[in-house]
C-alpha cells in the first residue's frame, strides 16, 4: 500500500492486524457471531481496527461534531431507527457508516477521500483523475449541508495534508540531521 511505504514501520506495524489479506470478508465489517446489519450500521463497528496510532479515524470521528451527535442519540431509536436499511436510514447525524457505505454500498473506499493509487502526501489532490472521486465524496455532504459547504471543507482538507505532508517531511529531515 502506498500510503504505508512512506511510513516508518513502527507506524504500520498494527497495519497486519486487519490487512492481513487482500480479499474483504463479510467478517470485516460484520461481527463473526453475530452478523446482523444493525451491528454493522453502528460506527462502533469501525472502531475495532480505525483508531489508535496509525488509524486515527476513531479519535477524529469521536471528538467530532458528527460523533458528539451519534455519542448523544445512539440510544435513541428516534434518532438511530437501526433496523432501518441503511438506504433508507434518515439519522441525526452521520455514522461512518452513512457515509462512508452510503445507500448500502458496501465498497468504503467509494465515498473516501484516501488517494490510495499513489503516495498521500504525494498525491495532487485536485488532479483530474481525481475528479469523480472528489464530487462523489462532496455529494455525501450534501445530504445535509450546502454544496459550498462540502468544497469548501475538501479545500481545507487538501490545505491541511499539503501541510501535513510538509511537516512531516521536515521532521524526518530534522532527525535525520
Amino acid at each position: 500500500c502506498a500510503w504505508s511505504i512512506e511510513r516508518p514501520p513502527g507506524d504500520t506495524a498494527g497495519c497486519t492486524f486487519c490487512h492481513t489479506s487482500s480479499e474483504e470478508r463479510c467478517s470485516t465489517c460484520h461481527q463473526r457471531h453475530q452478523l446482523d446489519p444493525k451491528v454493522a450500521r453502528k460506527s462502533e463497528q469501525c472502531k475495532t481496527c480505525h483508531w489508535g496510532k496509525d488509524h486515527r479515524d476513531w479519535e477524529a470521528y469521536d471528538i467530532g461534531l458528527h460523533g458528539t451527535v451519534y455519542q448523544i442519540n445512539k440510544w435513541d431509536p428516534q434518532q438511530f431507527d437501526w433496523d432501518k436499511k441503511l438506504a433508507d436510514a434518515d439519522y441525526v447525524g452521520p455514522t461512518c457508516q452513512y457515509c462512508h457505505t452510503r445507500g448500502g454500498h458496501h465498497n468504503v473506499q467509494r465515498f473516501g477521500t484516501v488517494y490510495t493509487s499513489m503516495g498521500m502526501s504525494m498525491a495532487d489532490r485536485g488532479a483530474p483523475i481525481w475528479k469523480e472521486k472528489r464530487d462523489r465524496w462532496a455529494s455525501v455532504c450534501d445530504d445535509c449541508h450546502s454544496p459550498r459547504f462540502a468544497k469548501e471543507n475538501l479545500q481545507a482538507l487538501d490545505e491541511s495534508v499539503k501541510d501535513a505532508g510538509l511537516k512531516y517531511r521536515e521532521t524526518f529531515k530534522v532527525a535525520e540531521d
